[in-house]
């Protein structure tokens, strides 16, 4: 295991964005999830840091002018700077922090990540709303649903977002729906995450009530966080807007949830997905208490962002997005989370200002972080 020179480095991300996956499809009707080899994020150095005054607001979105060709056209990092933005800090329920320092190494042949700078501004003022047209939003309703895989997987943050069950005691979500990218929101030092449950009257275990017209009731049942993960990229990149690439976060409740989860996986291009279609499903704040279903075409894409139309609003930001791909080693379909929702941007395409809804993709490098975060342990993180 040697770590990567950099001009290497360079030369490696343009290498995996072009050859980085086998073939697409094992039949024309079975859009199959891509074989990787993947690089290894491992930590080097953890320095305690003083703990933080948990002084910002809580924001549901976040906004951005740079779009794809902005993306597109910025230089690839070098070796040390991706090592930067893949260091992190931990927070933990005591309210002490750290800081970690990692280095990126490469087994036989595999994969790295990119991140881009932020550039040009829209100047438009973005909508309250991001509906496209008709409100093409599910409601979900009742225990046979809610409670069922895949709706089962997302849970809502006592900071107002949405997050998504990535393991037994992990919840993948948005960096900045605890972290405003100079320090974290309120609340967050007794973070805690709400799993929607049944309400039953008088004790009882209720009735099958699939014959009323009334939806059936849900409360949130919470279990606290015991520490949290934002990569440095978000931290040191928010100020000067490169830190969308790097909107995302991992958090590890204090037991375990009991519940099925959604593996994390590598994004697939955009012309890989089935129909070109993603899905998510979040607690928009428009609907209290229900969880809202979507799914869109992705519109554009760059190595670290897919660009869409899918409705949400400021509360669906953290959901986990998805797709169902076959598994060729397993013979079986196959959800995974490709990216996290993280918010809204103006983007100037062609001259004429137009708005998406933008995800940040799970990139290689961003899979053998998010995962030695949950394993601990780099071989349990080789294929992605």
């Amino acid at each position: 295991m040697a770590g990567i020179p950099g001009l290497l480095f360079l030369l490696f991300l343009l290498l995996l964005c072009a050859v980085g996956q086998v073939s697409p499809y094992s039949t024309p009707w079975k859009p199959t999830w891509p074989a990787y080899r993947l690089p290894v994020v491992l930590p080097q150095s953890t320095l305690n840091l003083a703990k933080p005054d948990f002084g910002a607001e809580a924001k549901l979105e976040v906004a951005s002018s740079c779009g794809p060709q902005c993306h597109k056209g910025t230089p690839l990092p070098t070796y040390e700077e991706a090592k930067q933005y893949l260091s992190y800090e931990t927070l933990y329920a005591n309210g002490s922090r750290t800081e970690t320092q990692v280095g990126i190494y490469i087994l036989s042949s595999s994969g790295g990540g990119a991140q881009h700078r932020d550039s040009g501004s829209s100047g438009k003022s973005r909508r309250k709303r991001q509906i496209y047209g008709y409100d093409s939003r599910f409601s979900i309703f009742g225990k046979d649903f809610l409670l069922n895989y895949p709706f089962s997987t997302s849970v809502k943050l006592s900071t107002g977002c949405t997050g998504t069950l990535v393991a037994e005691k992990h919840v993948l979500t948005a960096a900045h729906c605890i972290h405003d990218g100079k320090t974290y929101v309120k609340g967050t030092q007794k973070l805690r995450v709400g799993f929607l449950k049944p309400k039953f009257k008088d004790g009882g275990r209720g009735a099958n009530d699939s014959t009323s017209a009334m939806p059936e009731k849900m409360k949130f049942q919470w279990i606290r966080v015991k520490r949290t993960h934002v990569p440095k990229g978000w931290i040191k990149g928010n100020a000067n807007d490169i830190g969308m690439d790097y909107d995302y976060a991992l958090l590890e409740l204090k037991k375990p949830h009991k519940r099925k989860f959604m593996k994390i996986g590598v994004s697939p291009p955009a012309k890989q997905l089935p129909g070109g279609r993603i899905h998510f499903s979040g607690y928009d704040n428009d609907r209290p208490g229900n969880l809202v279903y979507r799914f869109c075409d992705v519109k554009d894409e760059t190595y670290d962002l897919l660009y869409q139309q899918c409705d949400a609003q400021p509360g669906a930001s953290g959901s986990g997005v998805y797709v169902r791909m076959w598994k060729r080693q397993q013979q079986k379909w196959e959800r995974k989370i490709i990216g996290i929702f993280s918010g809204h941007q103006w983007v100037d395409m062609n001259g004429s200002p137009q708005d998406f809804n933008v995800a940040v993709r799970i990139t290689p490098l961003k899979y053998a972080q998010i995962c030695y975060w949950i394993k601990g342990n780099y071989l349990d993180c080789r294929e992605g």
